[in-house]
Formats: structure tokens, sequence, C-alpha cells
């Protein structure tokens, strides 16, 4: 790996060691430990992760389990499409829609080692890679640091490192890469790619723009979650924001990630698109650059879109908002009345416009019905 991407990149094997040395002597690994391995002694534990020599070793022995206490906990049912058209020994820059801080990429991951391919590296936003525990478990997990935010110049130049470190780890090393269709996880229901965010993929190939997106190999990822992952703390943030400016409060970033693990999730699919060629882009070859970049953030909405499982939830939510009954072939009364429960815990929070809270959080679930491409 070159110097230049010192400050972003994830741990390597010769680091292990000390990441597992400071993560077993955090504060919290305790906690951590007895939530992963239930019933088994802390000290073996620490013995065990003080043993690891690799990423393959940390991957293997305890992002698996997390992510198995995840699905045994919250999940009813994990299940997968599209993997069987990668290619084993290939590389690829997955895009998906964003709706977990952790678990969309740590999923995926997952599903990637049950069908017998490489784990992928995983974007990771520098608002959360603080130094310390996180920060270490990240790092040894493949995840490296994006910045947000700051001034223009700043931005542009971390948005060229990136398009260069994607370039690099997936054209040079041969590794995959997990990245979000857009800065933040999607709180509306309202999947949509950000044509910026095409632009800084073709940032560190500039004189070609079709073999700028074509060589990193670009599959869409959708992610669906039959109960939408920290739903109720979506629509608080979006209800407080509907005027001003959001500000995260102290912590807030934590809360979404342990609520997203803990929280009760049903059934989860994740599907794999057809990979963006470069027969796909050379239809908008006489684009204008902008242009370009939008027409692939389109095409890049609709594979997703098109691959997006509706759950009964979805439908409930878009008859209870719009009063109509027009799926009620979709759920059942039971299913129904699960749903209204989960909508009544909006009463325990203190707001001016409970009907309006009420409304975004059908939204969250409803919007994704207005995708006619969505499967049933």
């Amino acid at each position: 790996m070159t110097q230049e991407f010192e400050n972003m990149r994830p741990y390597t094997d010769s680091e292990i060691p000390a990441a597992m040395r400071r993560i077993v002597a955090a504060e919290a690994f305790p906690l951590i430990a007895s939530w992963v391995y239930p019933g088994r002694p802390i000290d073996e534990v620490k013995a065990m992760m003080l043993g690891f020599k690799t990423i393959d070793d940390f991957q293997l022995n305890v992002m698996r389990a997390v992510n198995e206490q995840v699905i045994a906990r919250s999940i009813t049912e994990l299940s997968g499409e599209g993997f069987e058209r990668l290619d084993p020994a290939g590389a690829y820059l997955f895009v998906s829609n964003h709706r977990d801080i952790m678990l969309d990429a740590c999923l995926f991951n997952y599903l990637l080692w049950r069908n017998g391919h490489r784990t992928s590296q995983i974007t990771f936003g520098s608002n959360l890679m603080s130094p310390g525990l996180v920060t270490d478990i990240g790092k040894s997990n493949k995840m490296f640091k994006v910045e947000r935010g700051g001034k223009m110049r700043d931005l542009y130049l971390s948005s060229l490192q990136l398009s260069r470190y994607l370039r690099h780890v997936v054209t040079e090393r041969g590794e995959s890469v997990w990245i979000a269709q857009r800065n933040g996880r999607t709180k509306d229901g309202i999947d949509r790619t950000d044509a910026g965010l095409i632009n800084m993929f073709a940032m560190s190939l500039p004189g070609d723009k079709l073999a700028a997106l074509a060589e990193l190999r670009i599959v869409p990822m959708t992610v669906s979650y039959e109960w939408e992952s920290c739903d109720i703390l979506k629509a608080i943030e979006l209800y407080e924001s509907r005027n001003e400016r959001y500000v995260k409060k102290p912590g807030e970033d934590l809360n979404s990630i342990i609520t997203g693990l803990l929280q009760p999730k049903g059934r989860v699919h994740i599907a794999l698109g057809e990979e963006i060629t470069r027969c796909d882009l050379e239809a908008f070859a006489g684009c204008t650059r902008a242009e370009y970049h939008k027409q692939v953030a389109h095409l890049l909405d609709e594979r997703i879109g098109a691959n997006y499982r509706l759950y009964p939830n979805n439908y409930i939510a878009h008859d209870l908002l719009y009063g109509e009954t027009r799926y009620a072939d979709r759920y059942t009364p039971a299913q129904a009345e699960a749903f209204k429960a989960r909508l009544a815990l909006l009463a325990d929070y203190d707001v001016a416009h409970p009907e309006l809270l009420n409304e975004i959080f059908l939204g969250i679930y409803a919007n994704p019905c207005l995708n006619v491409r969505c499967k049933l």
C-alpha cells in the first residue's frame, strides 16, 4: 500500500497483533465479548484474540460471530441473490443503498463469505472513526476512512484521494470495495445515488470517462429490511430537521449503531444487480461530463430499485398513509396490527405535531412502494 493512503487505509496483517492487544485491554471489551460469545469465559476469548495474526483470523473468528449473533437475535431470515454471478477471483466496486450504519456492509460481507467469495473493504466515515476501540475494530475488519465535510478545497482533495484509493484497491490490489450510494443513510425510504459519487469515481482517470468507470466493475447492491433499521430514530431526526439544519447529539452515531444491531429486523434480503459494463456506459458517451454522471447514477438507481424487496410493512404503511386499501391483499390483519403497535410507540415522544411525526414514520416504509420497479 502506497504512502499516499496511510491516513485512510485499513490495517494490514502485521498490525493485527497490536490491534488485538488494544482491543482486549479496552474498558468495554468484557461487555462486548459477553454479547458476541455468550457463556464463554472472558479470559478464553481474550486468549483467542491475542493469538490472531491476520485480518482473516479476526474476520473469521470475531466478525462472523458478530453477524451470527445479530442474525440469531434480531433477524428471522437473511437471504441473498446474485452472488453466483460474481467471479471468485474478481474484484468489484459494490455500490449499495444504505439503511444501517454497520449492518448493510457487515451482513453483505457475511454473505460473500458464505457464498465462497473474499470479503470486501468497507468505507467508514471519519465522523465514526475516532481513535480507540471503534477504530481498532473497524480497521481490523477491512474498513477504511472516508473524510466527511470540510472546506471546498479540502473536500476536493479528499475526494481525489478516495478516487485514487478505490482504483488502487480494485484494479491493482484485486480487492473488492463496498460503498454507499450517497453520503449518509437513507432516512426517508427513498434510495437515490448521488451523481457526485460517480464524479468522484472518475476523478482518478479523467482522460477516459468510459474506462474510468468500466475498470472499477461497479455492481449495484440492494439491502431490504422488513423492519427498517432505527426507524423511530430516523423519524425523529426527520421531524426535527424539517425546518432547520439537524445537529447530531453527542453519542448519537453510537446509539444508532447499537440500535441497529439489537432492534428486531425481521427478514433481511441482500441482492446484487447486473454489473455496469462498458457497453452500458457507451449509451451515455455523447453526454456532457455532468450529464454522464447523472445518467450513470440513474442507471444505478434503476438496478438498485429493481432488486428492492417489498414486505407487508411497506404495503401497510402505504395504505395507512394514503387512507387506502389498495394493497390489502398483501398483508394479514395480524401483520397490520403488529405494524400499528410499532407506530403507536411514537406516542412516547413529546412533539408539537404528533400527526406529522406519524406521517414521517409511515413515509419511511411507504416510499419504497412508489418505486414500481421494486420486487413484490
